[in-house]
């Protein structure tokens, strides 16, 4: 019989500490073990109480949680899920410490956001980091050399009817960083998938944008693909590839949660198989669920190229398995070889 994954909320606020500590009670095989209202006490229980997963809030009086992270990760790593508000600051900051060592991030609840969706939420992510081996994470990050931008021959820079479509859960912030900084000034436009909230993409693709060669912009409805340009799909929005003639573009609407998430990735992808088809190249990187395997198996069977990051380099070896399961990936490769890998493969 599996232990329950004990866990342990950290947030100024007295209000949201019940409420995690109420809804996540409710579920199968998690334990809050403790709360505390800042790093300080947080520290001591940690020690004491030996959490499983910590969910972390970043605005915090005292010390930021930003602050205790990165003591966090330098002293006792452990799996971290970021809670956030949704406002720009927030939004820099949950960048900030994903760069930093933290797994996940989830919006608090609002009104726009309700506690039980989020609950549900988190609870999923809970299980998913629960298993990754932060330690080793971290020194395996250590011992990696930068990866030197890819350059692509003119023949390829002189067709611009190629589409990369990119698609990630958990642990994916960092895997797309790793393949964007990667990409050469000219190459093939993309299109991004990352399951994050509202408000937090737009800080994410910033980032990107200040760490790549290429131009990174979070989508707007009927944005255009081009090449040494990648559109992310906003967060609570779908994002699908659309044709007029030679010209790809984007639509960002709303509609159904598909596989729990909105973006979903399979929406992108079955949009890129649709549209795109023998010119696509389709990416599928660590993340939990399935969200994505479907899809890329049609953009493959519509003549697309197909690529899945390995087990040893994902945070959470869920949607990469699942798409490996169904024969959708035609290469199966570390985060570090995917976009040299991806540009080869175009060129081919």
């Amino acid at each position: 019989m599996e232990t329950d994954i004990r866990v342990l909320v950290v947030d100024d606020s007295a209000v949201v500490r019940r409420v995690f500590s109420d809804e996540l009670s409710r579920e199968r095989g998690i334990k809050v073990i403790g709360t505390a209202p800042d790093p300080y006490v947080a520290r001591d229980k940690i020690l004491k109480l030996k959490p499983d997963v910590i969910t972390l809030d970043i605005e915090m009086p005292r010390m930021d949680g930003l602050t205790f992270l990165k003591k966090l990760m330098k002293h006792y790593p452990l799996p971290v899920i970021i809670v956030s508000s949704l406002t720009p600051k927030g939004g820099k900051m949950a960048m900030e410490a994903l760069g930093s060592g933290a797994l996940e991030v989830i919006s608090k609840p609002s009104a726009a956001y309700s506690v039980g969706d989020m609950s549900v939420q988190l609870a999923d992510k809970i299980r998913a980091v629960a298993r990754v081996n932060v330690q080793q994470r971290i020194e395996s990050d250590d011992k990696s050399q930068p990866i030197k931008p890819a350059t692509i021959s003119r023949a390829l820079t002189a067709s611009t009817n190629k589409i990369i479509a990119i698609g990630a859960s958990t642990g994916g912030t960092e895997a797309i960083k790793t393949v964007l900084t990667g990409m050469p000034p000219n190459s093939p436009g993309i299109v991004i998938v990352q399951h994050m909230p509202a408000n937090f993409t737009k800080s994410f693709a910033e980032r990107l944008d200040s760490l790549s060669q290429i131009t990174v912009k979070e989508a707007k409805d009927g944005d255009s693909v081009l090449n040494g340009q990648a559109l992310i799909a906003p967060g609570n929005f779908h994002m699908l590839l659309k044709r007029s003639g030679a010209r790809y573009y984007v639509r960002i609407k709303t509609g159904p949660l598909v596989h729990h998430q909105r973006p979903a990735v399979d929406v992108l992808f079955r949009s890129t198989a649709t549209y795109a088809a023998g010119n696509a190249l389709g990416i599928i990187l660590t993340g939990m669920g399935a969200d994505g395997a479907a899809g890329l198996l049609e953009m493959k069977k519509a003549g697309a190229r197909t690529i899945a990051q390995n087990e040893k380099s994902c945070v959470v070896f869920g949607m990469p398995k699942e798409a490996i399961k169904l024969g959708a990936a035609e290469k199966i490769v570390n985060i570090r070889d995917v976009t040299k890998t991806a540009l080869d493969m175009i060129e081919s």
